[in-house]
């Protein structure tokens, strides 16, 4: 008795299936068929009213001098008022100074919070609550509550300072104070969302790298520099990313804490642009929401290019 060792031969259904195909099936298939690019068209209608539109609209009355009547075409006018405009200089400093103060204590506070908050500790669920709470306040109703803890007579904050024998600057009303303290107040209010992003990144690094060096004899303090850091590089890059377009043109807290005050001290961009639209110069504010528009795009789109370049070297 002799037995078949060849593999089985197709059958004739699959033959007959695989002879059935049409090549211009096959064509339309690996072109990809249209079907799915349908879905796109909604999303793509409402970027277009929502993003597009009123997007091309700025840039077309930052070019005029507009009311909500009519709009004369006057060229590059507003940009060259707005550069001229004494305050612009001052708004322009402070608001590179305050993005890259809050954005690097947000990086630096969010990852030592995340390591923290990753870790075997008692409590670590309510403390994470805790650290995030701040992020779902309104920034109107946070400023407000800090001008009032920030008064350097009443404030709360220079009462305990005196108790440890510590005479409280006026936080607010000192032109050498005024930003940073503003500074300090968003990094309190943004650090749980930074803190939470880092916590995504860390707990998505396999414990295996953790545990090979620890075999090894590596301390706690170089896995946090050669591991942690390292491969928690993408959670970085979203922070930085994200405080530093939420800095250039933060607006919301600065008015509600001091309104630019005093004087210019704590004048960013975004209030210079406000104070014009409230005097009327509704072309000139535009302007300057375009001139705010090109500085966050020729800062933050070639940080994010660098960045994500070196994550897909790394």
């Amino acid at each position: 008795m002799t037995v078949n060792q060849t593999a089985p031969a197709p059958s004739r259904q699959r033959r007959r299936e695989a002879n059935s195909i049409n090549p211009g099936m096959i064509s339309r298939r690996r072109k990809g068929s249209p079907y799915p690019y349908w879905f796109y068209l909604p999303a793509a209608a409402i970027y277009t009213v929502l993003f597009l539109v009123p997007t091309f609209a700025s840039f077309f009355f930052s070019l005029t001098r507009w009311t909500i009547f009519n709009a004369t075409f006057i060229g590059f006018g507003n940009f060259v008022q707005f550069f001229q405009d004494p305050g612009l200089s001052t708004g322009l400093r402070n608001t590179i100074i305050y993005a890259i103060l809050t954005s690097g204590l947000k990086v630096v506070l969010g990852m030592l919070f995340g390591v923290l908050l990753t870790s075997k500790m008692i409590a670590r669920g309510f403390l994470r609550s805790v650290l995030f709470f701040p992020v779902l306040l309104s920034s109107i109703g946070v400023g407000i509550m800090f001008s009032v803890f920030m008064d350097p007579d009443k404030g709360i904050i220079n009462q305990v300072l005196s108790i440890v024998g510590i005479q409280g600057p006026s936080w607010l009303a000192d032109p050498h104070w005024a930003l940073l303290s503003i500074a300090f107040v968003d990094v309190w209010k943004g650090v749980g969302l930074a803190t939470v992003i880092y916590i995504a990144g860390i707990v998505s690094i396999p414990q295996e790298f953790y545990e090979a060096a620890r075999v090894d004899g590596a301390s706690p303090t170089k896995c946090f520099w050669n591991i942690t850091i390292p491969l928690a590089r993408p959670a970085t890059a979203t922070v930085i990313i994200l405080s530093l377009i939420g800095g250039l043109r933060s607006f919301d807290l600065i008015w509600a804490m001091t309104q630019g005050g005093p004087g210019f001290a704590s004048d960013v961009i975004a209030s210079v642009i406000y104070k014009q639209y409230e005097a009327g110069f509704y072309g000139l504010s535009t302007a300057g929401n375009v001139v705010l528009f090109v500085i966050i795009t020729a800062i933050v789109l070639p940080l994010s290019i660098f960045l994500n370049r070196k994550e897909v070297e790394q």
